[in-house]
């Protein structure tokens, strides 16, 4: 089965009425913001790895999920002209 291209699917955050409001940010907020979010991620993942090491299941399918949405939001972030 194949996965589907639509922006919607593959990303639920495009979806949300409330991304227009990241439209009236600045470019440079936007860049800032996805930054943020970009550490966010990278350091939820890092936590959900080493919960999932320590036998610790459903804290690491939290932190796993903060780092994909986390993504998901930069994501968005990035691709708001």
């Amino acid at each position: 089965m194949e996965r589907s291209l639509r922006a919607d699917v593959r990303n639920p955050i495009v979806a949300l009425p409330s991304l227009a409001k990241l439209q009236a940010l600045s470019p440079e907020a936007k860049e800032a913001l996805a930054e943020v979010l970009q550490e966010i991620a990278l350091d939820a993942r890092a936590r959900g790895e080493k919960c999932w090491r320590t036998h610790k299941a459903p804290m690491a399918a939290y932190w796993k999920a903060c780092s994909v949405y986390a993504g998901h939001i930069r994501r968005a972030v990035r691709s708001v002209k």
